[in-house]
């Protein structure tokens, strides 16, 4: 569990959870971005962590093996939708959500937190809007997320 009391706002987030887009957030043409493994294999002691795909360049299982994470295949065309559901399977409130894509809109939307990451495929527009934080890069985002205090120092109140 991560806890962030924030300055300035009534309730702490306590995050249990942590929702990963694959294409574009972890990977780069479906290849795994260096340094993302040693960071998920640090935050595993504090999260529980799920892969969310539609596993565009079909090697979803394999990223999640390497990574040691459960995977969640969405639908190409309800994907969105799905990643909704999924996280409703949780508990919002104590869930960060980490994504690039349209399909990331509606998770990003309803997480306790959102980051959306730019990275190399880039990021859409209804992402940004969805988003608490916004990165250049997947590391970026763990970090933050190693580091609670940066995320505090970008949301206090």
């Amino acid at each position: 569990m991560i806890n962030l009391s924030m300055p300035g706002r009534d309730t702490p987030l306590e995050l249990h959870n942590l929702l990963l887009d694959m294409n574009g957030t972890l990977t780069t043409d479906g290849v795994l971005i260096t340094g993302v493994k040693e960071k998920l294999e640090l935050l595993k002691k504090h999260l529980n962590m799920y892969l969310l795909t539609a596993d565009t360049h079909g090697n979803g299982v394999s990223v999640a093996e390497e990574l040691n994470i459960e995977i969640f295949k969405v639908s190409g065309v309800e994907g969105g939708q799905d990643k909704l559901d999924f996280l409703n399977t949780l508990r919002a409130e104590n869930t960060v959500a980490i994504g690039n894509g349209y399909n990331d809109t509606l998770m990003l939307e309803q997480a306790a937190l959102a980051v959306a990451v730019i990275g190399e495929e880039g990021c859409s527009v209804h992402a940004l809007k969805r988003a608490d934080i916004v990165v250049k890069d997947i590391n970026d985002a763990l970090s933050l997320l190693l580091n609670p205090l940066r995320i505090i120092a970008s949301l206090r109140g």
